[in-house]
């Protein structure tokens, strides 16, 4: 199928990998990406490992990510990591995971806030959404999507000219709360549907069709090697947020390999 944006995958190592771990996985993962092209790709370790990861992937084509970030760029805010200190190890910022949401009160408001801190230094976020389980099956997932996308991106100016891959400096990852370590993932069709229907009218009710056009979603929710294609294969979907799948380096590469083949 032809795309007009580029695919792209990235690996969210969670809280897993000490600097030693992440040493022996990441040259597996350079020497079964490096032919793969068509698709960019990142990954996203603990801060701890962000320095030594680095190191690994100079010269790679391969991006890194951290998981977090706190929207000052300086100040009193013990054990906290700014946007400037971010930048100057990585490229990309995961921002608002369901998992910051739960489990450390995270809300679209300080969403919005990390998402401006980032873009401000130079920052490509990727941006986490998505309904629990209890939503869904109310039939809120419309409702839920659409709030979290207005509000967590509320008064942001992106730039209207799009790069050389065509892609403006945003990503939002669709990821229900229900797929999420459960092994049990939305169906293609169905992620697909709420890309279309939902979450591209509303990037075009703040940025303008041309933009939202540009935007790259990505789907995360127990993606594996065994499923990715029918995600990729999708036409509003353009890449994947992995997360446990991403520790196995094989793995994560057929992942990715499944990506580059949809273009």
């Amino acid at each position: 199928m032809s795309r007009k944006r580029i695919p792209f995958v990235a690996g969210n190592w969670k809280m897993y990998k000490t600097i030693a771990e992440a040493r022996q996985l990441v040259p597996e993962l350079v020497r079964g990406l490096s032919d793969l092209r068509g698709v960019e790709k990142a990954i996203c370790p603990p801060f701890t490992a962000l320095m030594a990861v680095k190191a690994l992937l100079e010269g790679t084509d391969i991006g890194l990510g951290a998981q977090n970030l706190y929207w000052e760029k300086e100040g009193a805010f013990t054990g906290e990591v700014s946007p400037m200190m971010v930048a100057e190890l990585c490229q990309y910022v995961i921002i608002g995971h369901s998992e910051r949401r739960t489990y450390f009160a995270e809300t679209d408001q300080t969403v919005n806030r990390k998402v401006k801190a980032a873009l401000e230094v130079g920052l490509i976020p990727i941006v986490c959404i998505g309904e629990t389980l209890a939503e869904n099956e109310a039939g809120q997932t419309q409702a839920v999507i659409t709030r979290q996308v207005q509000a967590g991106l509320s008064d942001i100016q992106l730039k209207q000219d799009v790069d050389v891959n065509g892609t403006v400096p945003l990503i939002i990852a669709y990821e229900p709360v229900w797929a999420i370590g459960t092994g049990k993932a939305a169906t293609g069709e169905f992620a697909n549907r709420v890309v279309q229907e939902m979450i591209r009218p509303t990037l075009s009710t703040l940025f303008g069709e041309p933009a939202a056009s540009s935007i790259r979603v990505l789907y995360g929710g127990s993606v594996k090697a065994s499923n990715a294609a029918e995600f990729f294969n999708q036409s509003e979907i353009d890449g994947a947020l992995v997360g446990g799948a991403s520790l196995k380096a094989q793995e994560f590469i057929e992942i990715v390999r499944a990506a580059a083949e949809s273009v």
